[in-house]
This record gives C-alpha cells, sequence and structure tokens, in this order.
C-alpha cells in the first residue's frame, strides 16, 4: 500500500526512523518481531517469536520503567538488549500498552523518536516501515492537526468498511455520522488540541453490513513536531468484540444468579426467569410449566408422539402488558406434537429459529391468534429452551424479538439454556417445597379438630393460622375435651421443629393428651406423663432414624398449657410445660397474665410440674394461644402481651369477631411461626342444674338414693331417663357403700347429658368383668355399661368418684316448629 506524505504537516504515513516493532503478550512472550527487529539484534522470527522476550535483556529493566510496567501505563526508557553474538546493544524504547480480546495487555515496543516532521532519508528504510504499517494486523490510522484522515492501514479499511482514498480529509464524525463516532471524534480533537495521548476500551460499534456490534479498545497517540507541536495524531484499536459479549452474557448470569430463586414459590420463580430474560436479551419471555409441576407433583418425563399441556406461569414483555401473548397468565395451552415447545420438552433440547423457517410456520399458522401476533408485532426470531433440573424437564421458556432488530445466534441459544437451567433448579427446589409443604398442612390439619365439640360450660372460638409460604408447617395445635361432670379440657402445644415430621409428632402428642385426659388425671400429672412419653419419642426417633446422625438427642421436644374448667365450681386448673401463660379477661373487662409456674418444656425429663388453681367468674374469657402471635424480630415479647391483653379487653359482639380482631392487632405480618388462638368464655351451671345429697354408709341408703334421683328427674322433666338412673344410682351406690369407703355422695348434673356421679373416699379404682353364670355379683358396672352412652372413674383428693353419662332426649317441637326446652 503506497502512504503519500502530507506536505501540510511533513507526516509521512507514521513513518519512523526504522521498522523495529515488537508485539509482546500478557505472558511476556514475543508475538510479532519486525524485520528492523531482526536487523538490529540478528535473530529472525522463528528465533524469536513464541519466546519470552526477556532472553533478549542484557541488563535489569530501570526502576521507573518496571513501575510504568506494572501499572499499564506507556513507557519511554532506555533498554540493554543482547544481540545474536552476545555483545550488548543500548537502544532507548517506547512502550504502548494495548487490551487483547480476552482482556489481557498486550505491549508494542517501536523505537523511541523525537520527531516525526520529515520523512525516512533513506528509501529503503522508509519503504520498509510503510509495509510494516500495512501489514501490522491491528487497525491503524493516522489524522492530521485538524484531527481529519490522512491514511491507514489495510486493516482499518477492512473494519471501517471504506478505502483511504473515501475517507481521506475527513473528520470520523464525517465519515461515519452515528454514535459512539461523535464520542471517538470529541476526543481526537481534544488530542490534537492537548497534545495528550488518551486510551478508551468497550467501544461498541456495529460497521456497515454487520449483524451484530463489535467493541474496541482504542489508543490515541499525539504525532508531535520538532518544537513539540502535534502535527497529527495515531489511532490504534483492537477488536475486544469476544470479551465484550462475554462480558454481556456474565452479566445476565449474574443477574440471573442474584434474581432467580429468592422464594420458594414456583410461580415466583417463573416471573423471576422471565423478567431476567427480558431485562438481559429478549423482548418477550413466557414460562410455561407442566401442570403437574404447578401442583407441587412429580413431573413425568414427556412421550413423544403426544401433545403436551402446559400451563402459562409468568410473562414478560419490553410492551406494557404483554400484548403479543396469546395465552393469558394462569390458562393452559396444548402443544401439538412436533411443534417447537413440543420438542423442546420432549428432547430437552433448545433452538432458535426464524420466522420462515418450517416448523415454526406451521406452529404459528395453525392458530390464527399467534400468527395475528407474529404478524402484528413482526416478531422475526423465536427461541424455545427447556426448563430441565435432575434429569426432568418441567416446562419450556418462549423468547421473542420483535423491536431488537438482531436474529437470535447459537451464543444466545447457549446464554438462555445456562440461565433456564439455573432457574430450572429453583423451580425444582420450589415445587418440592410446595409438595413438602402441602402435605405437612394436610396432615396437620387432619390431624386438628375439624370442629370444636358443643359444650355448656363454655362459648368457644378458634383460629389457626399455619406459617407463610416461605416457611415451613410447623408442629403447632389445640384441642378441646369434653370431662365427666361437665368438665371441659382446654390443650395448646407446640412441637419444635417443622415439616411432616413436626406434624406427626404433634398428632401422636395430640392423642396422648385425649387418652391421659380421658384417664382424668390431674394437669400436673398429665403433663409428668406427656413428659415421659416424649422421652420416650426422642429415644425411638434418634438421629439414625431422623437420617442426621450428627444430631444429639433432644430433637423432639414441645412446649403445652392444659386447661381444665369446672363449671359447677366456677374453678380452672392450669399447668403449663414451657408453654407462654394464658390472659384472663374477668366479665367487668380487667385483663391480666396469669401468673402460673413456668415449668419445663416437654422432653426435659426429671423435672417436676406444678398445678395452679383460679376462680374464674361468670363470663370471663381465657386465652390461650402459641407463641407465634405474640412474637416478633422487632417486638420484645412482653409488649406481645400487652398488646394481646389490650385487644382482648376491648368489646366485641362476639367470639369470632374478637379472634379476628386479634389477628389483624398483633403479627406485624406474614406469620414466621403458626398460630393458635383458642378462646374460651365461661358460664356456671345453676344451682337448678345440679344436685347432691350425702348418703350414710349403710346398704338400707340405696333405695333412698334411687328414690331421690327419681324425684329430681321428675322436677327436670326427665321422666323417660327414671328407669336407666335408677339403675345406675343403684350399682353405683351399692358398690361404694360395700367396697368402699366414707363419706359417700351422689350428684346429678343436667348439662348438655345427665351425669350420675357416685364418690366415696377409697381410691381403688373400679374394673369391669365378665361374671360367670352361679356368681352371686359382679354385674353391676356391666350393667351401667349397657344403659350408659359412657362412664369412668377419676381419682380426687378425698377417693375417687365413678360417673355414668346418658344423653338427653330430643327436646319436642313447638308448634311453631322450635324445639321446647325439658323442665
Amino acid at each position: 500500500m503506497e502512504y503519500e506524505p502530507d506536505t501540510t504537516t511533513g507526516v509521512r504515513g507514521v513513518a519512523a526512523p526504522d521498522d523495529f516493532a515488537v508485539v509482546i503478550d500478557a505472558r511476556g512472550l514475543v508475538m510479532m518481531w519486525s524485520a528492523g527487529a531482526g536487523r538490529l539484534l540478528g535473530y529472525r522470527r522463528e528465533e524469536v517469536v513464541g519466546r519470552q522476550a526477556a532472553g533478549l535483556l542484557a541488563a535489569r529493566l530501570p526502576v521507573s520503567m518496571r513501575r510504568h510496567l506494572a501499572a499499564w501505563e506507556p513507557w519511554t526508557s532506555d533498554v540493554v538488549l543482547r544481540n545474536r553474538h552476545g555483545d550488548r546493544v543500548t537502544v532507548q524504547l517506547r512502550g504502548t500498552p494495548l487490551v487483547d480480546t480476552y482482556g489481557g495487555p498486550h505491549w508494542i515496543v517501536t523505537r523511541a523518536v523525537t520527531t516525526y516532521a520529515s520523512a525516512p532519508t533513506d528509501a529503503g528504510t522508509a519503504e520498509l516501515w510503510d509495509l510494516t504499517l500495512a501489514q501490522l494486523p491491528l487497525p491503524v490510522a493516522v489524522y492530521d492537526s485538524e484531527a481529519r484522515f490522512v491514511t491507514c492501514n489495510q486493516v482499518m479499511s477492512q473494519a471501517m468498511g471504506l478505502t483511504p482514498q473515501e475517507m481521506r480529509g475527513r473528520t470520523l464524525w464525517e465519515i461515519y455520522p452515528t454514535p459512539p463516532m461523535d464520542e471517538i471524534d470529541r476526543l481526537q480533537h481534544h488530542v490534537v488540541r492537548t497534545g495528550e495521548m488518551i486510551f478508551r476500551e468497550n467501544q461498541p460499534f456495529r460497521a456497515s453490513g454487520e449483524v451484530r456490534d463489535h467493541a474496541w479498545s482504542l489508543f490515541l497517540s499525539p504525532l508531535k513536531g520538532p518544537t513539540g507541536a502535534v502535527s497529527g495524531m495515531s489511532a490504534l484499536v483492537i477488536d475486544i468484540t469476544e470479551q465484550y459479549w462475554a462480558r454481556r452474557r456474565l452479566a445476565v448470569l449474574n443477574d440471573a444468579s442474584v434474581r432467580i430463586g429468592s422464594t420458594l414459590d414456583v410461580t415466583r420463580t417463573a416471573e423471576e426467569l422471565a423478567e431476567v430474560a427480558v431485562t438481559g436479551f429478549a423482548d418477550f419471555a413466557s414460562v410455561d410449566l407442566l401442570e403437574s409441576v404447578v401442583q407441587g407433583r412429580e413431573p413425568q418425563p414427556v412421550p413423544p408422539g403426544t401433545p403436551v399441556v402446559c400451563r402459562r406461569t409468568a410473562k414478560r414483555s419490553v410492551l406494557q402488558g404483554c400484548p403479543e401473548s396469546v395465552v393469558r397468565t394462569g390458562d393452559t395451552d396444548v402443544y401439538p406434537p412436533g411443534s417447537p415447545p413440543a420438542q423442546a420438552l420432549i428432547t430437552g433440547r433448545g433452538s432458535h429459529y426464524s420466522v420462515g423457517d418450517p416448523p415454526l410456520r406451521a406452529w404459528t399458522t395453525a392458530s390464527p391468534a399467534r400468527a395475528e401476533s407474529m404478524r402484528r408485532f413482526k416478531i422475526h426470531s423465536v427461541m424455545m429452551v427447556p426448563l430441565s433440573a435432575r434429569g426432568i424437564t418441567l416446562g419450556v421458556m418462549q423468547l421473542l424479538r420483535h423491536r431488537t432488530a438482531d436474529p437470535f445466534v447459537p451464543d444466545d441459544l447457549t446464554l438462555a439454556e445456562e440461565i433456564a437451567a439455573r432457574a430450572a433448579v429453583s423451580i425444582d427446589n420450589a415445587r418440592r417445597y410446595t409438595r413438602e409443604h402441602r402435605t405437612a398442612l394436610t396432615l396437620q390439619r387432619s390431624l386438628l379438630p375439624e370442629r370444636l365439640p358443643g359444650a355448656e360450660a363454655v362459648d368457644l372460638a378458634y383460629r389457626y393460622l399455619p406459617a407463610g409460604s416461605g416457611d415451613e408447617i410447623g408442629g403447632d395445635w389445640f384441642d378441646v375435651i369434653a370431662l365427666s361432670g361437665g368438665r371441659v379440657a382446654l390443650v395448646v402445644g407446640d412441637v419444635v421443629g417443622h415439616g411432616v415430621r413436626a406434624s406427626a409428632t404433634m398428632g401422636r402428642l395430640r392423642t396422648a393428651v385425649r387418652t391421659l385426659a380421658d384417664a382424668d388425671f390431674t394437669p400436673d400429672e398429665l403433663l409428668t406423663r406427656l413428659d415421659d412419653l416424649v422421652i420416650r419419642l426422642d429415644r425411638e426417633e434418634g438421629p439414625e432414624t431422623r437420617g442426621q446422625a450428627e444430631e444429639a438427642s433432644g430433637e423432639v421436644g414441645a412446649t403445652c398449657l392444659y386447661a381444665v374448667y369446672d363449671p359447677v365450681t366456677g374453678c380452672c386448673d392450669l399447668a403449663r410445660a414451657g408453654h407462654p401463660p394464658p390472659v384472663l379477661v374477668s366479665s367487668d373487662g380487667t385483663a391480666r397474665v396469669l401468673d402460673l409456674p413456668a415449668g419445663p418444656p416437654l422432653g426435659l425429663g426429671g423435672l417436676p410440674f406444678e398445678a395452679a388453681r383460679i376462680d374464674v367468674g361468670e363470663g370471663s374469657l381465657l386465652a390461650l394461644y402459641t407463641d407465634g402471635l405474640i412474637q416478633a424480630p422487632d417486638r420484645d415479647i412482653d409488649v406481645g402481651l400487652d398488646l394481646l391483653s389490650e385487644t382482648l379487653r376491648r368489646p366485641a359482639a362476639d367470639l369470632e369477631d374478637t379472634c379476628d380482631e386479634v389477628l389483624r392487632t398483633l403479627p406485624p405480618g406474614p406469620p414466621a411461626d403458626d398460630i393458635v388462638l383458642l378462646l374460651a368464655r365461661t358460664s356456671r351451671l345453676g344451682a337448678d342444674q345440679v344436685r347432691t345429697w350425702r348418703l350414710p354408709m349403710d346398704p338400707a341408703a340405696v333405695a333412698g338414693a334411687r328414690k331421690m334421683a327419681a324425684e329430681q328427674l321428675d322436677s327436670w322433666g326427665l321422666a323417660e331417663l327414671e328407669f336407666a338412673t335408677e339403675l345406675i344410682v343403684s350399682e353405683l351406690v351399692t358398690n361404694a357403700i360395700r367396697y368402699g369407703n366414707g363419706p359417700v355422695e351422689l350428684r346429678l348434673i343436667r348439662a348438655d347429658a345427665l351425669v350420675c356421679e357416685v364418690s366415696d373416699g377409697s381410691s381403688t379404682a373400679p374394673h369391669l368383668r365378665r361374671a360367670r353364670v352361679f356368681d352371686e355379683g359382679g354385674r353391676g358396672l356391666l350393667l351401667v355399661a349397657q344403659v350408659a352412652e359412657r362412664w369412668g372413674s377419676r381419682q380426687t383428693s378425698l377417693g375417687k368418684t365413678i360417673w355414668a353419662e346418658q344423653p338427653l332426649p330430643r327436646e319436642p317441637e313447638r308448634d311453631d316448629g322450635r324445639p321446647r326446652a325439658n323442665g
């Protein structure tokens, strides 16, 4: 290539005294060796290229030069080299830093010159320099003092898409009046005006005829004359396109790793995937998941040759409202066999299509709505990317381009597959969590009471609020148990841990409490026996059973509050095992947290539980709850208790409204733990509902007891129960007098059932046995069991009480169809 001298400035190309030029890469290896370098040191090109440049040094580099090398700054310094014959050669060199396509530094080392004002006097040397410039594999251009183009080498001409003759005399902005050339043109004018050297990297630009952006590192260096005045400038560029696109892809991947999978929610994870895809490289993205994945079930491989049903789980677009989509979010779509999305689901491999490709054209024309969307929004490029995790395909992501002029290329598909693979793992994790969450919730709800028992002694209301979707189901539970004598037991507990195991443990403890309550244990004795059960469960379900060998004993644990209310006496016996204390609101509106002995949590063993008895007035409100109600990360537990007491003190229409008001007031946000709230408004049985007689220790008293019981039933309007009641009274009183100790007491209670109780001073529990044919006794309790709906015994502080319960007869209806009260 011929270079004509600039008659104005005296610049001939980028001429130098000789053509000494060496390119050294980041590892210190010689990458290019010019003929001038060979003449100076005597080495042929093949003897030097690919070897360490340090082998050419005959002395240590100057300190100032080493500092510039470490800072990757241009330098000019005297360097002592060793030629082929071993002689020392001192030469002044100039080093210019460059950037390769992978971001590593390159150095172009040339002879340092003090002037470019005159052309080489030696014609041969000038020719060699021109050849070096022309054949340099890096784009180089020369501009005059007004930043107007003078000449360039062939590589630069190809990059610009114009010949030197077409560009000569024009500024860069006049050559290419498109960004970012305006900024580069401004920098070039700055260099020729100030004489400062400028380096810039990552300058994206698309040349004429290119289908994607290129990126360049730009080095602008002033050319100075003998007086130091700037006569022109040189521009050298390094193509870093691959590095540029690699950084773009890495940025999208980093964005995906941060934004996708922030929750254990399938839908939200799919939405995050669509958002990242549209932000990164697509104009529209949709995520369609198999129905089984959305529901949290185990997905099955899609058989070839069958239609595939997917649910549109998420979509995003650069256009408001996603108008390109022909399927609404939440609706299902059927992909016929052989269609692009079905192929991606079946094969597990992604693909990209242009609008005219036969598979895409056949699929879109089969749906008028899809064909109209393609035409209306000028969709020209489509990608189908499967969402696969752990060997199973979960769904497919569809990506479209219509506002972006570039079609999808293989690099885009690689990026999309990488993002989809990461997102699929998060979606599968969310699916697995959803399945376990639903299983635990179903198990827990099946173990909790479906409805509270009807009890005349108390009005009841409850709320059970499971933890939000970001947490596992816990082991909170509650129960209401009808006891003998019209009494009622209220239970609230909380098992340590979360998930299915905690729910299963909760079910076992709830069953145990019911069994122990039926045996009429006192609250403290019941908790003691429950504590023994938890310890036994922990031993049986050791670390090996739980599959966590590193865990120590103590994994199974719980807290519990057990209360028994007696409507006859108006007293309530309570005991707690590490559980928050209940709140009692009296009928006058006074609220207080009951000061009960705390007791250790269940599972520690060896520590006693204490029961307390409180007098509960008529119309009082007793609130039992789990710690999820009063605890919050930014609130002290005492503040939660005060807030609960204040809320319960407010008047409400009924207990249901009170429950709603508590849940509106206390939890500061979605619950991090399960919440149980159980409210009981107490009432006492009237004097006309209970009748008690003290009986002498005389067999003759049995007849009198039968007569008194019959008379009381007549007064209550329960004459139809007289025969069975007389039989029960006769057998129970006879056994108490014959086998027990005094005093003997008979009590009848008319509440939601008719209860007959006989108490004596003996602690010996009765046993139901089958009498032989010729036995004179042993049939009493058998007869009682036949005529009573249920019967049992309980220990008291003075001895024992044997009781039998009969259902009340159905109340006759009045003329208006409503039941008429008996008695």
